[in-house]
């Protein structure tokens, strides 16, 4: 038997339980990990409220973690019992001792990074990969605004920025969060809460504004973003922790400069094991260069999943956070 954390309905954190299960064989194609850390994601939260619906119920939570290969499919080849591997997707149910999921979403793990940092990193590493090397390829030089600068993706994305020669302006809640901003390579931080942004990011950049803007907040920032950018500039909204961008006229676009648009996803990027595997060989290389370090400033048993969560919604964490099961 193995435990694994699972809802049956949807609601706050308190539909999370605790429940023991018998481990699935993995079928063609797949692997079973036995998990030594797992990675707490908002999105974890938008399934457990329903704002993202899952396949069935009741159902497991999570898809980032990592570990060690218990068990191999038919026509696996390369991955083999007793790897340290990594994943950011596939099926929920990460939360959990033992996950099987498709080989394909499974990458092998260095051996001089742990499972911690894995666990803590892939999925926000891999996010930041796609926002900044393909999304939109940053060369340096340029100037972008990143909210939540100093979240889980956000530290990561300062430090990335700053090691590609980008100016990132982060925007942030409090003078603790804008000193860990800072600390992680922000070149410049906006405190919300006493702050005008648009105005301070006209300032900061002589009137310039900025070339992309990366917004994960959702509705609530969503005309402050569009006022950040320079004409012809882009807006990737990645992400609703305030709720989602509904009811927008496109033509607000061309009235605040001919701006461009996208709403991304790791899985639109990381669609296939080559992809999967080049982008984590570049966030592993950036990790093991030392430009990218992950600060897990929390950590949490399995079974207290909820708290994890409740903590993540109300913005009291930094960083990341990781279950270990």
């Amino acid at each position: 038997m193995a435990q694994r954390i699972q809802f049956a309905r949807t609601g706050g954190p308190e539909v999370l339980e605790l429940v023991d299960v018998t481990p699935a064989e993995p079928a063609a194609g797949e692997v079973r990990v036995r998990n030594q850390a797992v990675g707490l994601n908002f999105i974890d939260i938008y399934f457990r409220t329903g704002l993202y619906p899952a396949p069935g119920l009741p159902s497991g939570l999570g898809t980032e973690g990592a570990g060690v290969v218990e068990a191999v499919g038919e026509g696996v080849t390369h991955l083999a019992v007793g790897d340290r591997v990594a994943y950011a997707q596939g099926p929920l149910g990460a939360y959990a001792e033992q996950h099987v999921l498709p080989a394909d979403k499974v990458v092998a793990l260095p051996e001089a990074i742990d499972v911690e940092t894995a666990a803590a990193g892939m999925l926000k590493g891999l996010t930041v990969q796609y926002l900044l090397r393909q999304t939109y390829p940053l060369k340096g030089g340029e100037t972008i605004l990143w909210h939540a600068a100093a979240g889980g993706v956000g530290s990561i994305a300062c430090q990335w920025a700053k090691a590609l020669g980008v100016r990132l302006i982060g925007t942030v809640s409090s003078p603790e969060k804008a000193a860990l901003a800072t600390q992680n390579g922000a070149w410049a931080t906006i405190d919300y809460t006493r702050e005008d942004v648009v105005e301070r990011v006209r300032e900061l950049t002589d009137g310039a504004m900025c070339d992309v803007v990366y917004d994960s907040v959702g509705k609530d920032t969503w005309e402050t973003s569009l006022d950040c950018l320079k004409k012809r500039g882009l807006m990737v909204s990645f992400g609703n922790a305030s709720g989602a961008v509904e009811g927008v006229n496109i033509g607000i676009l061309n009235q605040k400069g001919a701006l461009y648009v996208t709403r991304p996803s790791l899985n639109g990027y990381a669609d296939t094991r080559e992809r999967l595997e080049a982008m984590a060989g570049e966030l592993f290389a950036m990790l093991e260069g030392g430009q990218v370090t992950i600060d897990i400033s929390n950590r949490y048993p399995l079974a207290e999943a909820g708290d994890a969560q409740a903590a993540l919604a109300a913005r009291r964490t930094t960083g990341s956070t990781i279950l270990l099961p």
